[in-house]
């Protein structure tokens, strides 16, 4: 077990807790693997019957790899505190990235144009 929750709860307000989690994640699979993050917009529904007018606009935000799901749910009042921490969060976390090798696409489009 890599130590983070199998499920993340959604409660709005504890963001700072979902990024501390999403820091180890990324720390999990530094050397090999992946971490999936999907944002979308949140009405609060839990199931698809209850339809409800959502009060504020909520945005929720869900992270996974192979072992671990993380998710959160961000109010419109939380949203620029959140993004700053989660930029940095993403910036530190991206030096781990594999170069993007062009050469290999510059000959496929040569054969292609010949």
């Amino acid at each position: 077990s890599s130590g983070i929750n199998a499920e993340w709860p959604l409660r709005p307000g504890d963001n700072d807790g979902f990024l501390h989690a999403l820091t180890k994640m990324f720390q999990n699979n530094r050397s090999s693997g992946s971490v999936n993050i999907t944002l979308k917009k949140y009405d609060g529904r839990t199931t698809r019957r209850n339809l409800q007018q959502p009060i504020e606009n909520l945005c929720l935000i869900r992270a996974s790899d192979n072992r671990s799901k993380l998710s959160t749910v961000i109010s419109s009042k939380e949203v620029t505190k959140f993004q700053m921490s989660y930029a940095t969060l993403l910036r530190g976390n991206m030096d781990s990235l594999k170069k993007h090798d062009k050469s290999k696409e510059r000959k496929e489009r040569k054969r292609k144009d010949l």
